[in-house]
């Protein structure tokens, strides 16, 4: 009897020792009655607090400073305030912006390298900057913004940017960001970013930065839409901070591992629930609930869902009645149905009911296929539709021109647009996979062309390339005009790309010198053939490893003429916003904007250095060579060449071959157009080095070719030309269009 007793007291000690510890625990996580949830005009919910014991833990930490202008909450380090703090995971702060200046002499005389700059790995691990919400932007006539920032999720640096040209203020637009004195790009979601994060700027070329009216350039990351450009801001720049949205989180585990350790557990509230979210986790009140899912018995304000109509779904002859958490819909009497708008709805049972929704079914149906059709035509119309019939009506009988296919047909080659036919997105458009009626194997383009201004050049385009009949040029097998874009139907191509075979470490097929040789001759013939053998000359304007893919006999074809340009048979340049890719691009047209076939032929001569050094064309990743065609030009002429040489196929060809090659490259990347040759020329003397190595230049001086090989290996002190070095560290190619083309 007395050791029961015992027993039973000893039960009760130990229960109220476990309440009293649980109590200790819920304290240890709960603010005090006194703590401050205000400072100046911000609400500062928990687990946020701006002093000990307010706050979940020391990274939660807000400072409330008194100022002159009164209360200013900031982040625990830094001058980085705070503009509000939002429970759903978002916290908006106030960011500088990076600055650079210089004088007529091309020297910086005023720069801040850092727009903003903390440690989030070290004092905010629960914060990270929103990809989806923030924007990098440039702004000046000779500027590039680029952000790096680490990801947790890999343990990586990354780095991205834009770049911001222009000559005059008039090449601006108020309001248009999209590379003439200003450019945006978007914060890729590449993980959780955290740790130094910062956004800088740097001119282009220092020695000509400033046109006089723009001495200066501006780099920040903000929030989307926070900025709207004005051609103003090139000679004053407004603002001085901008705010940039992050996110937040609870700690670095899972809602799976934190609940494993109850004490530590921040969804207090007992109608809370958690979620998942960037490398920790967020609480939410239960559906139905309103208040703090941090705080003990908070979670309690129960949601009239019936006064509230976005928060139910009762159709509109229903009766909602709301309940503890929840709430119902009901039909009146008379009727039948679960009262929801997407469920039964209330009607009553009967014929004629039915039959009345039977014919407003087939009228809607009916009226919605007829807005369809004057959808279609309409779009077939703003596209060109009937120019290009009467297009195909004047070239019938001549080589095939472009079928007009319906809208229908290219949904049911592609499945309906299935994601998973998706091959490849770049600036011009989305590409799919698909299969047409008549069991051919096509890719179609959803083009991101529009704009009445382009509708006929587009037409005449679509026309002439329908028309080409060359086997190293991919095949425009037609169009669709009855979609808001115009959809372009290609012939499909199996075997990739020249830069995923040279660059990719996982394809397996590697690329022999003589296959490389007569990748070289099939692209600079069709080049050769689009400048001079078409009704029209055709510059290409964006030729890269990227654009020229293989067949299944490793025939190179060329493609993507999305920023082709015709030229009319008057002229012999075009005046043009720049467009095309960094480490490609025409030095002279860059900062010229006269676009000419010379264009093509420098973008070649890069080319053909990817083929023999096997390295791309910009590489950020190697301090070394961070523009190929300055590295390549550099190295021939101190007598390198054969150290930069791919070592897949040194052995495999002769120093002869080796410097013919180079050679012809080298006169390709030649920065006065002039001096460049022809890409007839080119196509000829790449011709003439697979039939005979011995064969004289055709464009240069009768030099014999074992003088040539020993100028080439021979150390030489002059650089065909100098490009600016750039910081991005990890990021191995930039494309950035500049504006215009098609």
């Amino acid at each position: 009897m007395g050791s029961s007793w015992w027993n039973e007291v000893w039960l009760l000690l130990l229960a109220l020792v476990w309440i009293l510890c649980e109590s200790a625990a819920d304290a240890a996580t709960q603010p005090n009655s006194n703590c401050s949830t205000q400072c100046g005009s911000l609400e500062i919910p928990f687990p946020f607090g701006t002093s000990e014991s307010c706050y979940l833990d020391s990274s939660f930490l807000i400072s409330c400073n008194h100022t002159s202008s009164g209360p200013t909450p900031y982040l625990t380090t830094g001058n980085i305030t705070v503009l509000n703090i939002s429970l759903d995971g978002e916290m908006r702060i106030l960011a500088a912006v990076a600055t650079g200046c210089y004088d007529g002499n091309g020297t910086r005389i005023n720069a801040t390298s850092k727009s903003w700059h903390y440690s989030l790995s070290r004092n905010h691990h629960y914060l990270s900057v929103s990809s989806s919400r923030n924007k990098l932007t440039a702004v000046g006539c000779n500027t590039v913004g680029e952000i790096i920032g680490f990801d947790d999720t890999t343990g990586l640096n990354y780095t991205t940017g834009c770049l911001s040209t222009c000559l005059r203020i008039n090449d601006t637009t108020n309001g248009v960001c999209n590379g003439a004195g200003c450019c945006q790009s978007p914060i890729p979601a590449q993980g959780r970013l955290s740790g130094i994060l910062y956004a800088s700027l740097k001119g282009l070329d220092d020695s000509n930065y400033g046109f006089g009216f723009d001495p200066c350039g501006y780099a920040f990351v903000a929030e989307d839409g926070a900025y709207s450009f004005s051609s103003a801001d090139l000679t004053n720049f407004r603002q001085q901070r901008l705010p940039v949205v992050l996110d937040w989180s609870v700690g670095n585990l899972s809602c799976e591992e934190a609940k494993k350790n109850a004490s530590n557990y921040a969804c207090k509230a007992e109608n809370s629930e958690c979620y998942n979210s960037g490398l920790g986790y967020l609480c939410n009140c239960s559906t139905g609930f309103r208040g703090n899912p941090y705080l003990l018995g908070d979670c309690q304000q129960d949601i009239d869902e019936c006064m509230e109509k976005e928060l139910n779904d009762c159709y509109s002859g229903a009766i909602c009645k709301n309940l503890h958490g929840s709430y119902t819909c009901t039909c009146p009497k008379g009727f039948e149905g679960d009262g929801r708008e997407n469920g039964t709805k209330c009607s009553r049972v009967s014929v004629g009911v039915i039959a009345l929704l039977v014919i407003r079914f087939y009228v809607y149906w009916k009226m919605k296929e007829k807005r369809l059709d004057k959808l279609k035509e309409q779009f077939f119309q703003q596209n060109g539709g009937f120019i290009l019939l009467e297009q195909i009506s004047r070239h019938r009988g001549s080589i095939e021109t472009a079928k007009v296919f319906t809208v229908e047909e290219l949904k049911k080659a592609t499945n309906n647009f299935d994601e998973a036919k998706i091959l490849g997105k770049g600036g011009q458009g989305t590409v799919y996979k698909g299969l047409l009626s008549d069991n051919r194997t096509v890719a179609i383009k959803r083009s991101k062309i529009s704009g009445s201004t382009q509708v006929e050049q587009f037409i005449n385009e679509v026309v002439l390339l329908s028309q080409i009949n060359h086997r190293n040029v991919v095949r425009l097998l037609g169009c669709c005009l009855e979609t808001q874009v115009p959809l372009l139907v290609y012939e499909f191509i199996p075997n990739g790309t020249i830069f995923e075979h040279l660059h990719d470490h996982n394809q397996s097929l590697k690329l022999t010198w003589g296959t490389r040789l007569r990748i070289a001759i099939e692209t600079a013939g069709a080049l050769a053939y689009l400048h001079s053998a078409t009704y029209m000359p055709i510059i290409h304007r964006d030729i890269k490893t990227t654009n020229i893919l293989l067949d299944s006999h490793l025939t190179a074809k060329i493609s993507d003429f999305g920023a082709s340009k015709i030229v009319p048979l008057d002229q012999t340049e075009l005046t043009t916003l720049v467009q095309g890719t960094l480490g490609y691009l025409d030095p002279e047209y860059m900062h010229t904007s006269q676009l000419t076939e010379k264009s093509d032929v420098y973008s070649f001569g890069v080319i053909l250095a990817e083929l023999l050094t096997g390295k791309k064309a910009v590489s950020f990743a190697d301090p070394e060579v961070r523009n190929l065609a300055a590295y390549f030009v550099s190295s021939m002429e101190e007598g390198r060449l054969l150290e930069i040489v791919d070592q897949h196929i040194i052995n495999e060809v002769k120093v002869e071959h080796l410097v013919e090659f180079a050679n012809v490259a080298k006169q390709c990347l030649r920065v006065k157009r002039e001096e460049r040759p022809t890409m007839k020329e080119v196509a000829s003397e790449l011709e003439g080095l697979r039939e005979a190595v011995g064969e004289k230049h055709r464009w240069e001086s009768d030099k014999s070719s074992s003088e040539v090989t020993k100028s080439l290996l021979k150390a030489s002190s002059s650089s065909v030309f100098d490009v600016q070095s750039s910081k991005f560290d990890s990021i191995s190619q930039v494309s950035m269009s500049l504006g215009g083309g098609r």
